[in-house]
């Protein structure tokens, strides 16, 4: 009978008393690797605490005028400065946050919504394939930021007088920019199945009576979520940024309502006096997109076995 070394059974005693590896724990340890998404996570951290918690510490009304302070610099009294109304820009930036972050998740998920079941039907269902990915080649074709523009230019009074002017613009702003961003997600879900749909265990399935639904839900989409939780990331990177175009251009919340790209559509015309109306709304703007594209480019190492550092 065979006999271990010391050394040899404190190795398997200390491999027993290891924690099982799970396929989530794997995808953690290879993130923590990624320097750049560590990085961008503590600081995206940083700023959602900052628009979340933020207002709870910093209590100033947004909307509170003081002329007399008005185009003042960073002062004890205003931090981030004030606006050419005397409006604290530290407050008004944090409100301004929450707004634009939560475009930015409702946007994702219309568009993930909507990007995935396309590339899902597309992928498996042959007879669909030509039919959805002739009309995802017709969307990508249309000039986003033109059709923008004239949808919300059609569609802004009317919903603005059903559900009032800010859930209004809110609502056609997420659906506008969800509704014409789910492309590139569902031509990557569609090729994701394509690779899926005839493997060993997707064949077992239909031979032992699953129907096609069933193997869909159960088999296809837990298997090609990786990409989507991707893509997910860059598309709230694209909806701020869609959503602070449109308000840099006076399209999107009124002026009672800040964004941060409304701030920077008001801080435009007293940039001369007060660069600091445009300075925080821009920086947060960059760093935020900075930030989930990093997070983005370290989920995407960390759930591609090929691309994942050994």
């Amino acid at each position: 009978m065979t006999t271990l070394t010391q050394p040899a059974k404190i190795t398997l005693e200390k491999n027993i008393a290891d924690k099982p590896r799970t396929l989530w724990s794997d995808v953690w340890r290879s993130f923590r690797r990624h320097r750049l998404a560590m990085v961008a996570s503590v600081i995206l951290v940083f700023i959602i605490l900052m628009i979340v918690v933020g207002p709870l510490i910093w209590t100033l009304d947004p909307e509170y005028i003081d002329i007399v302070k008005a185009y003042s610099g960073m002062t004890p009294d205003h931090p981030l400065g004030a606006d050419n109304l005397g409006r604290d820009t530290l407050a008004r930036v944090m409100f301004g946050g929450r707004v634009s972050l939560l475009i930015g998740i409702t946007a994702m998920a219309i568009a993930m919504t909507i990007g995935t079941l396309i590339g899902l039907l597309a992928g498996y269902f042959r007879a669909l394939d030509n039919i959805l990915m002739r009309i995802t080649d017709l969307f990508l074709s249309l000039p986003l930021l033109p059709l923008l523009l004239v949808i919300t230019l059609l569609f802004r009074d009317s919903l603005r007088s059903t559900f009032g002017p800010e859930v209004g613009i809110f609502i056609l702003t997420v659906t506008v920019i969800g509704a014409l961003g789910w492309m590139p997600t569902a031509r990557l879900m569609r090729g994701e199945v394509l690779s899926v749909r005839e493997r060993e265990f997707v064949v077992a399935a239909r031979s032992l009576g699953a129907g096609d639904w069933g193997i869909l839900r159960l088999h296809i989409l837990p298997n090609v979520l990786s990409p989507v939780i991707v893509s997910s990331t860059f598309s709230i990177a694209s909806a701020i940024i869609t959503e602070s175009a449109l308000s840099f251009l006076g399209l999107g919340f009124p002026p009672d309502f800040p964004t941060w790209g409304r701030l920077l559509f008001d801080g435009k015309d007293f940039l001369s006096l007060t660069p600091l109306m445009v300075i925080w709304p821009g920086l947060l703007i960059s760093l935020t997109v900075l930030c989930v594209n990093f997070i983005g480019d370290g989920l995407r190492d960390a759930l591609d076995p090929r691309l994942s550092r050994k």
